[in-house]
């Protein structure tokens, strides 16, 4: 139970320190690293384990949030100082996690369907690129009021879905600076519906996720592992000059065996609790 505990607080660290640096999704650590599915659980079923749900959420969050104030700046100073190492450091993580995911998939072969719903869900990834900037621009009263809401509840599903990074989507919104300055400022009225809009989006959204990964694991693992495909667009920092290409080549590997290792692990520590069981 203690050594349970520990690892989702490892995990919240990472997810936490990770999910504000652009490109990265949040989701996704959570899967690569194994407790995604219980995140979804936890939070669908709240009310028929209760207690188990509040004290699993509860370190998760915890430790979330001391990984976004200790590691989401510096992680952002060494994007800023080494874009591309730190690139294909991400990179590399995310590609060290794809094994769980295509375990999680259930798929013994590969067909054409299945590469479908890469191409299905990478594709989603894509399209959202085009979305025109400043979507949700400000507005007064009962609309901007909505809009907001709006604007949580689309912050939601890209929380949720693995592949879809939070802070790229309010790029892409237009509502990144503003949602920073009101974070800063603690901009009651304009945090409180977005506060709202992302409530309702998660609860709505984990249930139906958990009911497709349930019924259609196939399709809905293979359509995630097209979003994490797609989310390397936005990591990837370009093509190393030089001196960095054995530089780069190193931080990928050490992003890959980091979050391999974490996630051969996770995988060991669940097939011993189901032994016991």
């Amino acid at each position: 139970m203690k050594k349970n505990r520990l690892y989702t607080a490892l995990s919240g660290l990472i997810v936490g320190g990770t999910m504000l640096v652009p490109g990265v999704s949040g989701g996704s650590m959570a899967m690569i690293l194994g407790v995604y599915n219980k995140l979804v659980t936890s939070v669908s079923s709240f009310f028929k384990h209760m207690k188990e749900s509040i004290i699993f959420l509860a370190i998760f969050a915890v430790s979330a949030g001391v990984g976004m104030i200790l590691f989401a700046s510096p992680l952002g100073k060494l994007l800023e100082m080494f874009p591309r190492p730190m690139g294909f450091f991400f990179i590399g993580a995310v590609a060290g996690g794809i094994p769980l995911i295509y375990k999680e998939s259930q798929v013994t072969s590969i067909k054409l369907k299945h590469i479908l719903y890469v191409i299905g869900g990478l594709g989603i990834v894509v399209l959202l690129s085009f979305l025109p900037e400043d979507m949700f621009g400000s507005h007064d009263g009962i609309i901007g009021f909505l809009i907001l809401v709006l604007a949580g509840f689309v912050a939601a599903v890209a929380l949720i879905l693995p592949g879809i990074s939070v802070s790229y989507m309010f790029l892409v919104l237009g509502m990144y600076e503003d949602l920073m300055a009101a974070v800063s400022s603690l901009d009651v009225l304009y945090l409180l519906p977005m506060a709202i809009g992302l409530g309702l989006g998660i609860i709505l959204t984990t249930r139906i996720l958990e009911n497709m990964m349930k019924k259609f694991p196939h399709a809905t693992y293979m359509v995630i592992l097209g979003f994490l495909l797609g989310s390397l667009k936005e990591a990837f920092p370009g093509v190393p000059v030089g001196w960095e290409w054995p530089i780069c080549i190193l931080t990928f590997a050490a992003g890959f065996a980091a979050i391999f290792a974490l996630t051969y692990f996770s995988s060991k520590r669940e097939e011993k609790e189901q032994t016991e069981i």
